[in-house]
């Protein structure tokens, strides 16, 4: 997992810094260090063409110049890599708000350099491109799954499975973005012109539907909650 995958460590302490990159390329990452929210983003966007170049990001809140909330917004509006946000604060509030706001884990400090890797590894799986494939086809895969927008088709190990529309355009939307964080309104707003209120309930019961219909083949484990926030696709812990 480790080999030729880039780190950006954004962090303005400079010996927690020094310690977590030394960690981090001791289990074989690539690390790049930015000491504050205005550097991480000249090293991701300004130097680079607008195309940052790591394939995940650690982030300190409390930075120098742009500050972590504001460099987070930014990275995310350009760059689907996993974010693991680093921060003493550690309310609920705190972190349901990053969740929303793009990133993808929050580890309070301090923390032990152990759990940090994990996290990382785990935020690296489930962005992982292996996940998710397209064929010739335009099919569209994720572990037994097939989905092919074009017959509006879905097979679980080569088994069709019948949806409705609405449900069959939610996985579609979670399938093409596996490891992201959808939102109950983005969710429901998938559901449009079915004649339904759009709200939290409407997630919850087309995703309720869903997994109805996948726990016969074992695979509706794939859909994760992320309580207070919505869902993501990712596979179960363990596989």
């Amino acid at each position: 997992m480790a080999e030729n995958t880039s780190v950006l460590i954004v962090e303005d302490d400079v010996d927690l810094s020094g310690v977590i990159a030394s960690f981090l390329r001791l289990h074989g990452y690539a690390c790049t260090q930015a000491y504050s929210g205005t550097e991480a983003s000249l090293r991701c966007f300004e130097l680079t063409g607008g195309h940052p170049p790591f394939d995940i990001v650690v982030s300190d809140l409390m930075l120098p110049g742009l500050s972590g909330e504001e460099f987070i917004t930014l990275f995310r509006s350009k760059s689907n890599a996993p974010i693991v946000v680093t921060s003493a604060k550690g309310a609920l509030v705190d972190k349901v708000g990053l969740l929303r706001m793009g990133a993808d884990d929050y580890l309070v400090k301090p923390f032990e350099l152990e759990e940090l890797l994990a996290r990382i590894e785990a935020c690296l799986r489930r962005a992982a491109p292996s996940g998710t494939s397209c064929g010739a086809d335009n099919g569209l895969s994720f572990g037994q799954w097939t989905l092919i927008p074009a017959s509006r088709e879905f097979l679980v190990d080569g088994t069709p499975v019948k949806l409705t529309r609405t449900e069959f355009e939610i996985l579609e939307l979670l399938v093409r973005h596996p490891g992201r964080v959808f939102t109950r309104g983005e969710i429901a707003n998938t559901a449009r012109n079915d004649g339904v209120d759009r709200g939290d309930k409407t997630a919850d019961a087309h995703i309720a539907n869903i997994r109805a219909k996948l726990r016969p083949t074992g695979t509706d484990a794939y859909i994760n909650t992320v309580w207070g926030i919505g869902f993501r696709l990712a596979f179960p812990q363990g596989q």
